[in-house]
């Protein structure tokens, strides 16, 4: 899903040209094939504002173009894999497939320039401008005058004698430098949620993301967007994602070592940092930078052998607010094709009651139509169902 920039943001161009397209490459006996990945086959993908007049949640998907260098070096750090670019196609071997979904609040500005910019930005940033990012970083005081760089501490002094960058140093400064060209504008109180996946396959002859017998899945987060495995045994879910609210462990910490507390409850209970944020990451939000709010992403990656894995589901709080994660999985089971098992998840989600903006979007992987065992949650669902049935009808009568 790609686009033109955005007329009404600003962009601070960096070097390089973009590479990034719509289509995925693999190999055959019989040579080299694209396949779309708008294909409701390759990328299920279901979108709704709810019962809000305006909507927030935004998405986006391509195949970027990386250095397989850099890759090679990532899967060897984060899963200690020794994979050889040469051994496949150059094209092929600086491929990998970008999936995002991004939640705006209190405006649909900066998750519409994410759906638009952040994959181009995390093809084209380069080493070489962190020293000068970095500089402004410390700029926005506050909680930043002590950040020490994190994934990017090895280059914030220079780039003579350093390393490559990996997938971790590549995310988060693509993901800083948002909030730098943000700074342009006004995105003080406007802001979003994002968490991005990366598939990247390790096969030689290269197959694709959909049917490789070795996966490696990157994930950099912010916020409450969730990231959910499926596992062919059991159809069991394991989250690729943790919630960065104020009061859950991670975030906790980090704020209570660097910012001491400002947690306030609003009047339906459920607290917010510095009274107004249900999330301590996130992009824009640059009125609350100095008080603790961070770009910087949480990235995790995992290997995904074979077929011991059906699909990936990313979906927006509209959804997780309402359908837990066990469901959520259970919901794409024995689905046609990925964009019914989307469907499906939305469709439950406004039965439960969301009226919020929600997204959910299906990424089939080598065990597609392939989990055992039953359905943990039918049951579960069905009683759900029959509530908000009863529910339904009782709102209508007293209308």
């Amino acid at each position: 899903m790609l686009h033109a920039p955005a007329k009404s943001l600003p962009l601070r161009r960096l070097g390089g040209l973009s590479r990034y397209h719509d289509y995925v490459r693999f190999t055959t006996p019989g040579g080299v094939i694209r396949l779309p990945l708008n294909s409701p086959k390759l990328l299920g993908v279901a979108n709704t504002r709810g019962t809000r007049g305006h909507q927030e949640d935004f998405y986006a998907f391509a195949t970027l173009s990386l250095d397989p260098e850099e890759l090679r070096l990532s899967v060897k750090k984060k899963l200690g894999i020794d994979w050889d670019p040469t051994a496949v196609d150059e094209k092929v071997a600086r491929q990998v497939m970008f999936v995002g979904i991004y939640d705006g609040h209190g405006g649909s500005a900066v998750a519409q320039y994410l759906r638009q910019e952040l994959h181009g930005l995390l093809e084209r940033v380069d080493k070489t401008n962190i020293q000068e990012l970095f500089l402004w970083i410390k700029e926005i005081g506050g909680y930043f005058k002590r950040f020490r760089g994190g994934a990017l501490a090895p280059w914030i002094d220079g780039v003579e004698g350093t390393p490559e960058m990996d997938l971790e140093a590549r995310f988060t400064q693509a993901f800083f430098e948002v909030d730098r060209n943000l700074s342009m504008v006004e995105a003080k109180a406007c802001g979003a949620t994002s968490s991005v996946a990366i598939f990247h396959s390790l096969d030689a002859p290269a197959s694709p993301f959909f049917s490789c017998q070795k996966l490696a899945l990157t994930v950099a987060h912010c916020g409450d967007t969730r990231v959910l495995l499926c596992a062919t045994n059991g159809g069991d879910v394991h989250a690729m994602t943790d919630n960065h609210h104020a009061d859950t462990r991670v975030e906790s910490a980090r704020l209570r070592r660097m910012m001491g507390t400002a947690l306030i409850a609003d009047s339906f209970g459920e607290t917010r940092w510095m009274g107004a944020l249900a999330n301590t990451r996130g992009l824009g939000d640059l009125f609350y930078k100095k008080y603790g709010v961070t770009p910087e992403p949480e990235v995790r990656t995992k290997l995904l052998e074979n077929q011991d894995w059906a699909y990936v589901v990313l979906v927006s709080d509209g959804v997780s607010s309402v359908v837990s994660d066990d469901e959520v999985v259970d919901l794409g089971r024995n689905a046609k094709d990925p964009k019914e098992a989307a469907d499906r998840i939305l469709a439950y989600a406004e039965e439960m009651g969301s009226e919020d903006n929600a997204t959910a979007i299906v990424v089939p992987l080598a065990g597609w139509g392939k989990i055992t065992g039953p359905d943990k949650t039918k049951e579960l669902r069905e009683y759900r169902q029959q509530n908000a049935v009863g529910s339904e009808r009782q709102r209508r009568m007293y209308e």
